[in-house]
């Protein structure tokens, strides 16, 4: 196997490790229905997001190294599209979902209930409203690294 057959293969499963479980994190909130419910749904988003940012992390690394080893990839319009929304993608995380979070965190912090409060529902709308947006660049990502379009 050739050091870019190689590259590809870490990338896709790089794809699959840090873009999976990102499409599904929204649900598992959704699906809380007590606090005792949704504090397990946090953990099990926190591991996920450990999975998220390693896979996110080496798709970043491995797509750089195959247009470093291809130079004529930066001149690719998919390509450098794809990088750029994975840039603005991969960046929304620290700028947009973790001031969020940190938000919804502190309001449950504070909560002594086994109801889930009101106000979270609020913050969890612009949550998700913040995950789908992120979810469709890397659907249109995936669309583009496959189809090659331009």
């Amino acid at each position: 196997m050739s050091l870019y057959k190689g590259l590809v293969l870490i990338h896709i499963v790089s794809a699959i490790m840090g873009l999976g479980p990102g499409f599904i994190m929204t649900l598992i909130l959704k699906r809380a229905g007590t606090m005792q419910e949704l504090a397990f749904a946090f953990k099990l988003r926190s591991f996920l997001h450990g999975l998220i940012m390693t896979g996110g992390i080496l798709l970043l690394a491995t797509g750089l190294a195959m247009g470093f080893l291809n130079p004529y990839l930066f001149r690719a319009g998919w390509y450098t599209v794809s990088l750029t929304l994975y840039l603005i993608a991969f960046l929304s995380g620290p700028f947009l979902l973790a001031p969020q979070s940190k938000k919804i965190k502190a309001v449950l912090g504070n909560y002594d209930s086994s109801r889930i409060p009101d106000s979270y529902g609020q913050l969890a709308r612009k949550l998700y409203k913040y995950e789908h947006g992120i979810n469709l660049i890397f659907a249109v990502i995936i669309i583009l690294m496959i189809t090659k379009p331009f």
